[in-house]
């Protein structure tokens, strides 16, 4: 058994503690969000993927252990920094991933391995997480301890491809840091990806998503454009995916949400035009078309509503769908936010329910309901942002006026899609 320290357990943090506590570690969960630890030490997750089970059993069995104590994090062998890298004004902001390294700076000895898991530009683990963690330690990287990167490829609601299925990509500054890393997820995943350093592993997680970015960009430009055109989307967006080879299908939607598509690409252009001067001009159009699909779904709701004789002011306006995704109660950046935040500046009475997100996740635009079918016929329209599984599709359709459905799920002489 190896002491693990995984410091910040959110979406990528809670899922891998709970699979290295299953695997036999002793699992230290530390988070500065003390609300956060309260949860967690009564079992109770706010994580999908973590069943409230599953985290009580590891607690009461003593093998995951949350804190928000710093001294928590002394005597680990490995540490995994799964911390967020949002974005401030445009820039990377790593003032998480700084204080956590700075954190378990205090607390590395000889032989200990860290892992970065957080998202950043590539060089990040090299240029800025080594030198925070030896300037703590008085250590020496890859002498004195093991330093890699591995990047996140959690999918949150996917039970498919799951943490321990998902082929993890690995690196580590020298031969011996690989090593320890590769030792480190042997048993937590099937399958390990070495690749010769740091900056490809980070590169790599930037490629993904940035390939989701653009490929989503191209075709709510194509939504956009074949509406005015009066052409079925979706019909020609299927008929392309009967092709066998050359062709992957992405589906039109109110915008991207979550960590990874809104702000992972974002790192690597800030990279080149700070080190090489140049616009990754790929990433930028994709951030303008993705950032303006919630402004196209107002503005389509606004030319539904003045073909039904009535004004955006004062109609009430039914919002199904919170999260970015479906099934799950994951709204970071989600662009529904962003939708019902313009409807409201527009005069709207914006009422939305989502079955899967916490009431901390309205804003003052909104106010919580049910889906019920009294909500449904009182709705001057209905919007479906996101679609969970628990919506009553039937209901939806039958009882709503006119719907504008995102995401072509349902079918009906009420019903417009996106």
């Amino acid at each position: 058994m190896k002491t693990v320290v995984v410091a910040g357990l959110g979406y990528v943090g809670l899922p891998l503690a709970m699979r290295a506590a299953g695997a036999g570690h002793l699992v230290i969960g530390y988070d500065v969000d003390g609300g956060r630890v309260k949860l967690l030490e009564a079992g109770e997750s706010y994580i999908e993927d973590v069943p409230s089970a599953e985290l009580a059993a590891a607690v009461a069995a003593g093998t995951f252990r949350p804190s928000c104590e710093a001294r928590a994090c002394a005597g680990f062998d490995t540490a995994v920094i799964t911390v967020p890298t949002p974005l401030r004004d445009g820039l990377p902001d790593l003032a998480y991933l700084e204080a956590a390294s700075r954190t378990l700076a205090r607390y590395l000895r000889p032989g200990a391995t860290v892992i970065v898991e957080s998202t950043s530009y590539p060089g990040t683990t090299q240029e800025q997480v080594l030198p925070w963690l030896e300037d703590g330690s008085g250590l020496v990287a890859g002498t004195d301890f093991h330093l890699g990167y591995s990047p996140e490829r959690i999918d949150p609601g996917n039970t498919t491809w799951t943490l321990a299925t998902t082929p993890k990509v690995i690196s580590g500054i020298n031969a011996a840091s690989l090593q320890a890393v590769q030792e480190f997820y042997h048993g937590i995943v099937e399958h390990t990806v070495a690749v010769s350093s740091p900056r490809e592993a980070e590169l790599a997680k930037i490629i993904e998503n940035t390939f989701r970015h653009v490929n989503i960009a191209l075709v709510n430009e194509l939504a956009m454009f074949a509406h005015d055109l009066g052409i079925n989307i979706w019909e020609a967006i299927s008929a392309a995916s009967t092709k066998p080879f050359g062709y992957m299908p992405f589906t039109p939607g109110p915008g991207v949400g979550g960590h990874c598509l809104p702000i992972d690409p974002s790192y690597l252009s800030w990279r080149v035009q700070r080190t090489l001067g140049q616009n990754f001009r790929f990433v930028e159009l994709a951030n303008d078309i993705n950032n303006h699909m919630p402004d196209y779904v107002a503005r389509r709701l606004t030319l539904a509503l003045n073909t039904r004789g009535r004004p955006v002011r004062g109609s009430r306006i039914l919002l199904l769908g919170l999260a970015y995704k479906k099934n799950t109660g994951d709204a970071r950046e989600s662009p529904a936010l962003r939708v019902a935040q313009l409807l409201h500046a527009m005069g709207a009475n914006v009422r939305a329910a989502d079955p899967h997100t916490s009431q901390a996740t309205s804003t003052p635009a909104i106010t919580r309901v049910e889906p019920t079918t009294e909500e449904l016929a009182a709705a001057d329209a209905v919007i479906l942002l996101t679609d969970h599984d628990a919506f009553n599709t039937t209901e939806i359709t039958a009882h709503a006026t006119y719907i504008l459905d995102c995401r072509h799920t349902l079918t009906g002489d009420n019903v417009e899609t996106l």
